[in-house]
């Protein structure tokens, strides 16, 4: 049937080719009492029939069955095998007509072995050679002539019409098992594209949370050690206030760093509210906060996307607002979504030119895996604005009276935390990245 041979695939087909074995036998062993127990116009007709019959059987055994089990059989095994088992055949037919019931043997093996045109050939040998034979031989009346070549000519549409139905179940096996096949290497092809996108996402992701976190505090660490190189003649209280600073950052960022290898939420968010976390972060960077509406509990994911892009933010602003800029944060809540403002009054920069940084690209794809938008406004010497907008869940109860604002909140708290952090000039490299042409300019 195929082009190559080879063993067949493990399919229906293979599985149920015992079922062919069991039919074989059948037909077999029916041909065989037919021809032990029929009268026969010779004397050695019966058992010579039954002889050839025999033969037959064992060279099923023998050469056959290897054959029709492999795929795209070996033409030449092929044809041998059928060529001496039509010839068996024919003959055990010339000479009692009853072994004809083995066509119903062999014709399946024909479409099984051969291609299409050699099956259809042996086919009609198969139908037409042991009538034409028998009555040679014989010489019977010619009712029995007719008899027997109307039986033959039926025999050869059934086995036509058999074959073709046989060559349709094995293409069909054949395709499914091709096809199982193949959705099996789709499936682990599916699975190894998952995997490498699973991998990817949590680069990414640690990419995003180590430089809000690690690569921020390192930064105020350079700043700070800076300021305190240039304080120590001068002026040793402030360097140590400094040293203090420098010492509470680095503190800050082990405890991020042991969140980060435990998967736990970002330290300044436990055992506090989000308002309260924004407080301590901007203490750190000396910016005051503005909380409007009424704080709730939000989900986690939200919680940590608003406080590291305030992170984010503040740093930014640090490195690039110049060493006099206010900066100021507000946090919104209203029914429906949750705003977050960080603005400076410093140096601002051109939006529409090509920066290069990883910081905002990251705070646009924190904003948008929670469907939430991070918006950038600045001009050169109108300050900087970075907005971010989240969506929330409704909450249960009265809506949020969120036209009453709080007071800014002042940023001293107690310990080393509280002293500002010392700003420098803008670094170009570390500029944030372009967004679009602004619409308006930040106060």
């Amino acid at each position: 049937m195929s082009a190559e041979p080879g063993p067949r695939d493990s399919n229906q087909w293979d599985r149920g080719f015992l079922l062919w074995d069991c039919y074989f036998a059948v037909v077999w062993v029916g041909t065989l009492v037919l021809a032990l127990s029929v009268e026969a116009p010779g004397s050695a007709a019966r058992p010579g029939s039954a002889a050839l019959v025999v033969l037959l059987l064992v060279w099923y055994v023998v050469s056959g069955r290897p054959v029709l089990l492999t795929e795209g059989a070996d033409q030449r095994r092929a044809v041998r095998y059928l060529t001496v088992a039509t010839a068996l055949f024919v003959a055990s037919g010339v000479l009692i007509t009853e072994t004809r019931l083995l066509t119903f043997a062999l014709v399946p093996q024909c479409f099984i072995a051969l291609r299409i045109h050699r099956a259809m050939v042996t086919l009609a040998v198969i139908n037409v050679a042991p009538v034409a034979g028998w009555a040679l031989l014989w010489r019977p009346d010619a009712q029995n002539v007719f008899l027997n070549s109307v039986g033959a000519a039926v025999s050869l549409v059934f086995g036509a019409a058999l074959g073709t139905w046989i060559i349709h179940i094995i293409a069909q096996s054949q395709e499914r098992a091709d096809l199982i096949a193949e959705l099996e290497a789709s499936r682990e092809e599916v699975a190894r594209l998952s995997t490498e996108r699973g991998a990817l996402a949590e680069r990414e992701r640690m990419s995003r949370e180590i430089h809000d976190t690690l690569a921020q505090g390192f930064t105020s660490l350079l700043m700070l050690v800076q300021a305190v190189d240039a304080e120590l003649d001068h002026d040793v209280a402030a360097a140590r206030r400094h040293l203090e600073l420098m010492q509470a950052t680095a503190r800050q960022n082990l405890a991020e760093a042991r969140s980060l290898v435990a998967g736990r939420a970002p330290d300044d968010l436990r055992g506090g509210s989000l308002p309260d976390a924004l407080r301590r972060v901007a203490a750190r960077h000396g910016a005051a906060v503005t909380v409007t509406g009424t704080a709730r509990p939000l989900p986690p994911g939200l919680e940590v996307v608003a406080l590291r892009s305030c992170q984010e933010a503040l740093t930014n602003a640090a490195k690039h607002a110049g060493p006099d800029a206010e900066v100021r944060v507000a946090l919104g809540y209203r029914p429906g979504g949750l705003t977050l403002v960080v603005s400076d009054s410093g140096c601002g920069f051109d939006t529409g030119a090509h920066h290069e940084g990883f910081g905002l690209r990251g705070l646009r794809t924190r904003a948008a895996e929670v469907s939430g938008t991070a918006e950038v406004v600045s001009a050169p010497g109108a300050g900087t604005a970075v907005t971010v907008r989240l969506p929330l869940p409704e909450p249960d109860g009265a809506p949020d009276a969120h036209d009453r604002p709080e007071p800014p909140d002042s940023p001293a708290p107690s310990g080393p935390s509280a002293v500002p952090v010392p700003r420098r000039s803008p670094a170009p490299h570390e500029s944030p990245e372009p967004s679009e042409p602004p619409e308006r300019t930040a106060p």
